[in-house]
C-alpha cells in the first residue's frame, strides 16, 4: 500500500521564516544524527520519518558521517525517499553537511574545497537526490582559508547541488567572516546551526546578536542536552543510556547538572509539560531560534517533543525562575 501523508499535516506545525530569506522552516525539525543508521532498526526509523512528515515536519537534517556507520543515515533516508517521500520532494527541506572525518587520507575531513564538493556528491548519491536544499560547512577549519571553504559552498549552490548554503558550529568571529564572504560571493548564508539548550546556552547571546544583525536563521541542535533534559535521568543514570556506556553524554556532566534538571522539571510540571517539551518551548518562545532540531528513537518520543508546540509562552516569573536555575 502506497504511503499517503496526513492531509492535515501543515495545520499541526508552526513555520518560521529563516532569517530574511524566503524559506520557511518548521519550528521543530528532525535530525538523523542517531537512530537512523545501519546498526538501527530500519523499519522503526522509517516509521519515525513518516510520522514526522505527517505532523508537518518538513526539514530533515543529515550529514555525511551520520549513522552509525558513517553514511548509513543518508543511505537509509534515501530508501525512504525512493519508496515513500519521492512524490513529496518539493514539500521537503533536506539538508546535509561535511566537515568531520568521513574517509581516510587527507581529503576526507575539515573544510577544503576538495572535501566539501566530493562529500556533497557522495551524499547526493547515497540519498538518490539531484540536489539538497541546504548544504552546511559542518565546522570551522582553522587550517584552511575560510575564503576557500565559503568558495566551495558558493560553488555547490551555483552548480545546482544545493539551493542554499549554511554553516554549523562556527564560533562568532569566524561565523561573521563566513557570512560576509558568502554575501560578497552572491550566495548568502541562510542559517547557522548551533548547539544550544537550557544547560549549554552561554554561546547563544553573542550568536543571536550576529544572526539578527545579518538576517540569517538559527537552527539549534541538542535541545535536550542529549537526553539530560528529559525524564530519563531524574532517578539516576539508567543502564543503557549514553552516560552509562561512556557515550556522547559524559557521566560527570550529568552529575554536575542533575540538580538543575530536577528544579527545571518542577517548573515543567507546573506548566503541564514534560521537561523535554519545556526545554523545546523555551528555545522557541522569543523567536531567536528559527527551528529546533530534535532527535527521536521512537514515534512516541517524537510526538512528545511535538507537544511542546501547545505551549510556547512563559510568564515573566517562570523565565526569571529558569534563569536563576541555569545561570
Amino acid at each position: 500500500m502506497s504511503y499517503k501523508p496526513s492531509q492535515a499535516r501543515y495545520d499541526k506545525m508552526l513555520y518560521r521564516r529563516c532569517g530574511k530569506s524566503g524559506l520557511q522552516l518548521p519550528a521543530i525539525s528532525l535530525g538523523l544524527w542517531q537512530n537512523f543508521g545501519s546498526v538501527n532498526d530500519f523499519d522503526k526509523g522509517r516509521q519515525i520519518l513518516l510520522d514526522a512528515f505527517d505532523n508537518g515536519i518538513t526539514y530533515f537534517d543529515l550529514a555525511n558521517n551520520y549513522g552509525p556507520e558513517p553514511g548509513s543515515a543518508e543511505t537509509n533516508f534515501g530508501k525512504v525517499m525512493a519508496n515513500e517521500f519521492k512524490p513529496y520532494r518539493d514539500e521537503l527541506i533536506i539538508a546535509s553537511k561535511a566537515g568531520y572525518t568521513m574517509w581516510d587520507g587527507p581529503y576526507g575531513d575539515w573544510g577544503s574545497r576538495k572535501y566539501l564538493v566530493a562529500s556533497c556528491d557522495q551524499s547526493l548519491k547515497r540519498m538518490g537526490l539531484d540536489y539538497v536544499d541546504i548544504f552546511y560547512s559542518h565546522r570551522y577549519d582553522p587550517n584552511t582559508p575560510i575564503e576557500e571553504t565559503m568558495g566551495a559552498l558558493d560553488y555547490i549552490v551555483r552548480s545546482g547541488r544545493a539551493l542554499y548554503a549554511a554553516i554549523s558550529n562556527y564560533p562568532a568571529e569566524q561565523a561573521a567572516k563566513a557570512i560576509k564572504i558568502l554575501r560578497e560571493l552572491g550566495t548568502p548564508c541562510i542559517a547557522h546551526q548551533i548547539k544550544y539548550s537550557m544547560i549549554i546556552h552561554n554561546i547563544g547571546d553573542s550568536l543571536f546578536r550576529l544572526h539578527a544583525k545579518e538576517g540569517i536563521g538559527c537552527v539549534s541542535f541538542s535541545p535536550l542536552a542529549q537526553g539530560l533534559l528529559s525524564d530519563k535521568y531524574l532517578n539516576g543514570i539508567p543502564e543503557g543510556s549514553r552516560a552509562s556506556r561512556n557515550g556522547s553524554l559524559d557521566r560527570d556532566f550529568v552529575n554536575e547538572n542533575i540538580s538543575r534538571v530536577h528544579k527545571l522539571n518542577k517548573i515543567a510540571e507546573r506548566r503541564g509539560q514534560s521537561l523535554a517539551q519545556m526545554a523545546i518551548s523555551w528555545q522557541l518562545y522569543d523567536n531567536r531560534v528559527t527551528s529546533v532540531l530534535t532527535g527521536a528513537s521512537s514515534k512516541e518520543q517524537l510526538e512528545n517533543n511535538l507537544g511542546a508546540l501547545s505551549n510556547l509562552t512563559f510568564t515573566r516569573e517562570e523565565l526569571q525562575e529558569i534563569d536563576a536555575i541555569i545561570k
